[in-house]
């Protein structure tokens, strides 16, 4: 088998907040009438610069057109050196990167007649359990609204929610008083969310004051790269501290430093299957747990989280992909399901991945490409369309 063209779509779809996120949709051509399918999610993060479509379209016709599919090592190597590591979070390369291996596992599961999740070793489990994103409360007046939220989401079986917490400590409070108040114990705070925009001593310092409402682990208190002070804030709490996994350089300085409990895995930050099936394993060796995490994938990126998810055996921690639940439109023939706080695996009888994309929808929210508008950086950080 050999792959005869690649197609790049971008499509921009809106948040329920307002915000509006663009994905790339990578189709992956073959000589046997196989088409492959991948998602490179949310290319609305920082850095804020733009991809060139066409050149990037160009790209990966030059490196893959001819190549077997089957050759997953091999074509991820030489993507790994197309775009390679930076050490940054949201490195768009990591994002393309994602995308494309996606697509070859997708070609490779449809070729065989097997889902992916058979190509990752088969599934532990057909559901994975996930908590709802809590976005942060920058002025006490947001806190109603968020709780708003938790209501509404509580209805309708979500009883996990992690907040993005840390830059107005009192609003954080009032939130997580308000959630005890009227919940109790009904509902569990999966994580506080730092989201690396504090120094280790100022989360800490809020960790301390939020810690009587109950939390289950605290998530990214250090700045970016700063693993002394990562391992510092694991040693002074008596939580389970986690963070994400963005390369394998990262990822050694974390293992070596023992700086976490817990190891924030998304196919996006690592660059698809083939990258995250190692980062798991190392997590694994070092006696680390594993929860699946997100940039907010439509739902084909969200099916594949859960396939990768399903496949783990040191799954520990609630996940987070609720991309498809924040989204008010999708890409998908079917979306993926919830269920009582759950995302369900898609059906392991769909071969490749178990999504099949809507043409008519992708044309609908096709955009020109990847471009920026006048996005302030509160609304970058937060993903919301005020701030």
């Amino acid at each position: 088998m050999k792959i005869t063209d690649v197609r790049l779509d971008v499509v921009s779809v809106p948040r329920r907040t307002g915000f509006v996120c663009q994905h790339g949709i990578v189709s992956l051509d073959t000589d046997e009438g196989i088409t492959g399918i991948g998602e490179m999610s949310d290319f609305s993060h920082l850095p804020k610069y733009s991809i060139d479509v066409e050149d990037l379209r160009a790209t990966l016709r030059a490196q893959l057109v001819g190549r077997d599919p089957f050759d997953l090592v091999a074509l991820n190597r030489e993507l790994a050196d197309l775009f390679p590591e930076t050490m940054y979070y949201y490195e768009k390369g990591t994002f393309i990167r994602c995308g494309v291996d996606l697509a070859l596992y997708d070609v490779a599961g449809k070729a065989l007649g097997v889902n992916v999740g058979t190509l990752l070793g088969g599934r532990l489990r057909d559901k994975l359990k996930v908590c709802y994103p809590i976005f942060r409360s920058r002025t006490l007046e947001e806190v109603d609204a968020n709780l708003d939220v938790v209501r509404k989401r509580f209805a309708q079986g979500f009883d996990a929610f992690r907040l993005y917490a840390g830059v107005n400590p009192d609003a954080d409070e009032a939130f997580l008083d308000g959630v005890r108040s009227e919940f109790g114990h009904r509902v569990t705070i999966k994580s506080l969310d730092y989201s690396h925009l504090l120094d280790w001593k100022s989360a800490l310092r809020v960790t301390k004051r939020l810690l009587p409402y109950g939390v289950q682990l605290v998530e990214s208190p250090a700045f970016r790269n700063d693993f002394e002070g990562l391992r510092h804030f694991r040693m002074a709490v008596d939580l389970p501290v986690s963070e994400h996994v963005w390369s394998f350089r990262q990822l050694h300085e974390m293992l070596r430093g023992d700086c976490v409990d817990v190891l924030n895995i998304a196919l996006v930050f690592i660059g698809g299957f083939e990258a995250a099936r190692k980062a798991a394993a190392a997590a694994e060796v070092a006696g680390k747990g594993v929860l699946i995490g997100t940039t907010q994938e439509l739902s084909l990126g969200t099916a594949a989280q859960a396939v990768f998810g399903a496949s783990l055996p040191n799954l520990t921690t609630i996940s987070d992909p609720t991309g498809p639940e924040l989204y008010v439109d999708d890409v998908a023939v079917e979306p993926v399901r919830y269920e009582g706080g759950y995302l369900l695996v898609p059906d392991a009888a769909k071969p490749g991945i178990g999504v099949e994309l809507d043409p008519a929808k992708v044309e609908r929210l096709r955009s020109g490409g990847f471009a920026w508008g006048a996005q302030r950086l509160a609304q970058l950080q937060d993903r919301t369309s005020g701030g």
